[in-house]
């Protein structure tokens, strides 16, 4: 399987590259970038073969059998409508849009062309989530609650390399998106009532910079999200599971009882990294012909909510 990761230079370009390393069979053979000397040096410094600026030129490539998204988020609908006419599989990045009428665009071209698209929810491959997902699939586990804090200091446009951004996040569409997912696969239901709130919006960046949401399933569970750019703290995201048989929190690949003893997940899957998994995933569902997990019609259901609660402000 010969890659194109787009995006490369970024922080979670960087990461896909190292989990595509560790996963054999595979070459990263394209990477895309934004000025030609960055991405000319990323290329160097790996071993691959070829860079360049613009996708389309990897996209014409020969040595180009599948392509990752991880350019800015107001790229990914254009970008994977790309990819899937020019029939190369895609795995965007999440979110897989800033918007439900593109996210609904990209859905579309995929029935029409026929060619793989995966969102990229790396929460439903985070082994400490797979655990969970495992025990309400055997009948162990039924989630009462979700209470989920994603929490940042990210008072300017940096990225998670400490460089500027060339685009600006966004806590509904990119960090509320892996939440609201996440409690819609974990509860095997799509949210029935949602709202969120917001606090003020930046003086220069003109989001805001702090929200609260909540939803609720058809039978009854909750989640409760909280997310902040102003939170001087630790950061990341926790997630605390109230189940009827046990209280779970999860923290990243990291998973611990209520009264914070931590859970073996060596058995759960191939690897810990969230990261690598996924990229497992993408590449797995290519070779056997088959949907993926995360498909981006398994996610446009997260975009609806996401487009509900934006609705809500």
């Amino acid at each position: 399987m010969r890659i194109c990761v787009a995006g490369a230079y970024g922080a979670f370009g960087i990461k896909h590259l190292d989990a595509l390393a560790a996963i054999d069979g595979v070459d990263v053979t394209s990477v895309m970038g934004p000025t030609q000397a960055k991405i000319d040096a990323l290329a160097q410094e790996r071993g691959i073969g070829h860079a360049a600026t613009t996708l389309e030129e990897c996209l014409a490539r020969d040595d180009v059998d599948a392509v990752i998204l991880a350019t800015p988020t107001q790229l990914h609908a254009e970008q994977a409508i790309a990819c899937m006419k020019a029939g190369k599989p895609v795995l965007i990045e999440i979110p897989m849009a800033d918007s439900l009428a593109d996210s609904e665009a990209i859905c579309k071209v995929q029935k029409e062309t026929g060619v793989l698209a995966m969102a990229g929810q790396v929460r439903r491959f985070n082994p400490s989530h797979q655990w969970i997902q495992n025990k309400i699939a055997a009948g162990e586990l039924k989630i009462q609650q979700m209470d989920v804090q994603t929490y940042f200091f990210r008072r300017s446009n940096m990225n998670a390399k400490g460089e500027p951004r060339s685009w600006t996040d966004h806590l509904l569409w990119h960090h509320a998106c892996h939440t609201v997912d996440l409690f819609q696969y974990q509860t095997g239901e799509e949210v029935s009532q949602a709202y969120g709130l917001e606090g003020p919006h930046h003086p220069e960046l003109g989001i805001a910079m702090d929200m609260s949401i909540g939803m609720k399933t058809p039978s009854g569970a909750l989640c409760t999200l909280s997310l902040s750019f102003n939170n001087d703290g630790p950061l990341g995201t926790f997630f605390r599971y109230i189940c009827d048989n046990g209280t779970y929190i999860a923290r990243y690949d990291d998973l611990f009882d209520g009264n914070e003893n931590p859970i073996d997940l060596s058995d759960v899957a191939l690897s810990s990294n969230g990261i690598e998994l996924i990229d497992r995933e993408f590449i797995s569902a290519i070779e056997e012909g088959r949907e993926p997990n995360g498909s981006v019609h398994d996610v446009l259901a997260a975009m609806k909510t996401l487009d509900r609660i934006e609705q809500s402000f």
